[in-house]
């Protein structure tokens, strides 16, 4: 088991490698360059260039998902490491595993509202259904603090996931397609694309922190730099945003990066 888990961990880390680094390529270095280049150019370029990037894009987060599941299976499960202690498997245990893999249809619905018109206010009600989960994978699921990180990085896995198969990847070979053709995309397209894009950088760094969680315990766990023991979780909801902040950064750096 123990060796299993080394090959998972390790096709994990290779394929998420592959994949947010493209993800980061894409939002951060493609698309301030796609917006300078002119209409033949893109014809030439897209097309060669985007299904390339594409491929290792959408299957280096197939590959991440894939062995993460396996991974929460082995380590969290199986190896009874996701609840607090003196808590173990109940039915509200089971209706939050449920929310951590199916709540991504809640976000899909939330973000093709009106609402996703007014980005700042999309944002807080996300945060906010965010924080819900959060306090009932602590309250209702009685998952421990690496529970809690590991479940908030698998509904972030599985959202930025289903980005890139049902949302991202249809959108850009209709674009590619358009490009290639010499006409102008779907505006609709473009918007969606990038969008879910941008909201896969930002979940993205939180992501990362959740993966590591194991050597956060001792001083963000509670108990210690005067976190609260029952209210960590708080913690863990502002180095999200924290990540956030980082992310939002990057793209006002992104943007005044120059070319030669």
């Amino acid at each position: 088991m123990e060796a299993l888990e080394a090959l998972f961990r390790w096709m994990h880390v290779v394929a998420g490698i592959t994949w947010i680094g493209h993800l980061y390529f894409f939002n951060w270095v493609n698309g301030p360059l796609q917006a300078k280049l002119d209409g033949p150019t893109k014809k030439v370029v897209v097309p060669e260039l985007m299904p390339r990037a594409l491929y290792w894009f959408r299957w280096g987060a197939a590959y991440t998902w894939f062995t993460g599941v396996l991974l929460l299976g082995m380590v969290y499960y199986m190896g009874e490491q996701a609840f607090a202690q003196g808590f173990g498997w109940s039915a509200g245990a089971g209706i939050m595993i449920l929310v951590t893999f199916f709540g991504v249809f809640i976000y899909d619905a939330l973000w093709k509202t009106s609402l996703a018109n007014n980005l700042r206010a999309a944002t807080i009600v996300s945060f906010l259904l965010l924080s819900v989960v959060v306090a009932l994978f602590v309250y209702l699921a009685h998952f421990g603090y690496r529970g809690v990180l590991i479940h908030t990085g698998a509904l972030f896995g599985t959202t930025m996931a289903f980005n890139v198969w049902f949302r991202i990847w249809p959108s850009q070979q209709k674009i590619i397609r358009a490009v290639k053709d010499g006409v102008a995309p779907d505006a609709a397209l473009v918007k969606l694309a990038g969008l879910r894009s941008r909201h896969n950088t930002y979940m993205s760094v939180p992501l990362v922190w959740s993966m590591i969680g194991q050597h956060t315990v001792v001083p963000f766990a509670g108990g210690a730099m005067g976190i609260p023991t029952d209210f960590y979780w708080v913690v863990w909801l502002i180095i999200i945003i924290i990540g956030w902040h980082i992310v939002f950064q990057c793209y006002k750096k992104a943007g005044k990066v120059q070319g030669f």
